[in-house]
């Protein structure tokens, strides 16, 4: 018998055991060592990039560069993540953002029931947003992610899933978290919305690498879901490869192919694995009826330039139209996908979109970009982007609408500034402006001011001097287009709502209706026989017959003759019938607004009529109506003023009587 400490190793080389390229196990361990630490004391030098910068930048890694066998089997889950910023320069807003961002995620039909979502916490299922917004006053940032497990839908509850999930986050990143969530059934693939603190447990910013936020945090959920499940079989892989081939849409098979292809853009057909090599050529078969590949010669093929992009644009025009089909089906309207529309809102020569708003929807969750489905009386249905839900009023459905792309080209007000300024060695002031255009009034004028600071607030691609004086660069009409660009890429569209009644609605209305407006029009957009086009020429013969009726048109040699006032005189008929109404119930006389009188008054609320919008101001002894402006919402129930002209008001709202006027 030995004694327990007389061992004396023996010192050699561990044989590989079929490590990717025969590393020795020391090199192994070393690497992975290296990678824990966030690469130091490693001699390869890389590119900075500052995604290593934060919490859990080693976990990160090593989860990236795991066994790639394993990482293959793994269930799949797909985490979106956004950070938010709640504070510093230009974010006096970014509180309120999270506020209506909680209220969204909480918003009615998200349950499998439903109903509206539920807040909850590590430790409360039915937590208290209202002490997590107070928690994150003066938070510099806030996270919000997007958690789908792709068997989300096997699961009866999300929430032990994501605890479990946050709990082996907080692990990686060595602190607690401070977090809400809402899970949604309301898509074919059950999520979870994840609003995460910008603090750490000592109350410091939370940086959380970038490797960690890309890779580690999917690797994490991917093992949580793949311990609930199983690894995937072969069985499953195969399945999903398979249908992979027919697809129209970026795949993994098209990743490799574009992995293996040479500088002249050639790949070929073979892999030394049979089931690949018949999932490459059915692919190849597939990109080739496309157009997107082509054969050179038994074997070998050729792949189109831009291949990725193409079919990541085919994928999102595909998911768009399995959207409209999905609402369509739901409002049960009845349409050829061959009549589906996109709307380009970058393309010069797109037209406007008029028509009847079927659904409006989210498009991308974590960024809020909403999109409307349009019945148009082109006879088409059309998917339009309209960008940020907040830059757009609410659009019920059954709503008719005019959809117009923003234009990104410099206003006129923009070229008299770049000419004044030319004049003037690059400066422009109110006075200058005059003495360049004696015809101009000082009110004119001052409409190019707050042009030019809402391009300063937004861009900083014009500078003020202390005196007002404002610089103006010899490119200036570039940076206008600049500016516009960035203003469209959140609000890409005009939604002008023309009537919130129904065409049946509309036919027997007391008042100036969307359909009279196009009947008498000289410029009114052609309906189409097809579709909601159709629609529109029945209820707009229907409607001639009660003008008729009415005595507000007659038919004369085959065609119908309308009134010359017939518009006006629909509007009149309806506010007398409103105001009276709303005569009996406010107690106050009602008075007409009358073109050229003044306008003052307590503005209450806003009344919706078939001939628009009107604003409901009062004073100690009688009301008015006069027609809306958005520009009066945020003014409800303070004074206003102002003076009426044609069909509007021009609103000194908050201004001195000297001050620039809203027309």
């Amino acid at each position: 018998m030995f004694d327990d400490d007389d061992f004396k190793p023996k010192l050699g080389k561990i044989r590989s055991r079929g490590s990717k390229g025969g590393r020795k196990f020391l090199h192994q361990v070393l690497a992975a060592s290296n990678l824990a630490r966030g690469g130091a004391g490693g001699t390869h030098k890389s590119r900075f990039t500052g995604s290593r910068i934060g919490r859990g930048a080693g976990v990160g890694r090593v989860l990236a560069n795991r066994d790639r066998y394993a990482a293959f089997r793994q269930r799949r889950v797909i985490i979106k993540s956004r950070i938010v910023k709640l504070a510093g320069k230009g974010m006096a807003k970014g509180l309120e953002g999270a506020r209506a961002h909680l209220r969204y995620i909480q918003r009615d039909g998200v349950t499998r029931e439903g109903e509206p979502g539920e807040l909850y916490s590590a430790e409360q299922d039915r937590a208290d947003g209202k002490a997590f917004l107070e928690r994150s006053e003066g938070d510099r940032h806030q996270f919000r992610f997007i958690v789908s497990a792709e068997n989300g839908v096997e699961y009866d509850d999300l929430k032990p899933l994501t605890r479990r999930l946050m709990t082996r986050m907080e692990e990686d990143i060595g602190t607690k978290l401070d977090w809400v969530a809402v899970d949604h059934y309301n898509t074919g693939h059950p999520h979870t919305h994840i609003l995460v603190r910008g603090r750490d447990k000592r109350g410091k910013d939370l940086i959380i690498a970038r490797d960690y936020i890309t890779t580690g945090m999917r690797e994490r959920a991917a093992e949580i879901v793949s311990l609930d499940f199983g690894p995937r079989s072969d069985f499953e892989i195969e399945d999903r490869l398979r249908r992979e081939v027919e697809q129209e849409r970026l795949t993994s098979i098209d990743r490799r192919l574009i992995r293996d292809m040479d500088d002249t853009g050639l790949v070929a057909a073979t892999d030394r694995d049979a089931f690949q090599q018949s999932l490459r050529v059915g692919r190849l078969q597939k990109l080739k009826r496309l157009g997107l590949a082509e054969e050179l010669r038994p074997g070998q093929w050729r792949l189109e330039v831009g291949l990725e992009d193409t079919l990541r644009r085919m994928g999102e025009r595909g998911d768009i139209i399995k959207t409209m089909h999905r609402e369509m089906a739901g409002q049960n309207i009845a349409r050829s996908p061959g009549d589906y529309a996109i709307l380009d809102p970058g393309d010069p020569t797109a037209n406007p979109v008029i028509g009847r708003v079927v659904a409006r929807g989210l498009s991308d969750e974590l960024k809020d970009r909403h999109y409307l489905i349009v019945d148009a009386v082109d006879g088409r249905t059309h998917y339009v982007d309209i960008g940020r839900g907040e830059a757009t009023e609410p659009t019920p459905d059954g709503n008719i609408v005019r959809v117009t792309p923003k234009n990104i080209e410099p206003r006129r007000v923009d070229r008299t500034v770049a000419e004044v300024a030319a004049a003037n060695d690059g400066r422009y002031t109110i006075d200058l402006h005059l003495q360049h255009d004696p015809r101009a009034t000082e009110e004119y004028a001052e409409t190019h001011v707050r042009r030019l600071d809402a391009i300063r607030r937004a861009t900083g691609g014009v500078a003020r001097e202390p005196n007002g004086t404002w610089i103006i660069a010899p490119d200036h009409l570039d940076r206008v287009v600049e500016y516009e660009r960035s203003q469209a890429r959140a609000a890409p569209v005009i939604v002008e709502k023309l009537s919130h009644l129904t065409l049946d609605q509309q036919v027997g209305a007391d008042g100036a209706t969307w359909l009279d407006r196009e009947l008498v029009s000289d410029h009114a957009e052609p309906s189409r026989d097809s579709g909601f086009g159709r629609e529109v020429r029945e209820a707009q013969e229907r409607r001639r017959q009660w003008l008729i009726a009415e005595g507000l048109a007659h038919e004369e040699q085959d065609r119908i003759v309308y009134r010359a006032n017939m518009l006006a005189t629909l509007r009149r008929r309806e506010l007398a019938r409103v105001a009276g109404q709303l005569s009996d119930q406010l107690g106050l006389a009602y008075a007409e607004a009358r073109s050229g009188e003044p306008v003052e008054g307590t503005l209450r609320r806003s009344v919706q009529l078939a001939s628009g919008k009107y604003a409901l101001v009062e004073n100690s002894r009688e009301f008015t109506l006069v027609p809306w402006r958005p520009v009066l919402e945020r003014h409800i129930g303070k004074q206003v003023s102002g003076v009426m002209r044609g069909d509007g008001v021009s609103w000194t709202i908050g201004r001195q009587r000297s001050g620039p006027s809203v027309s």
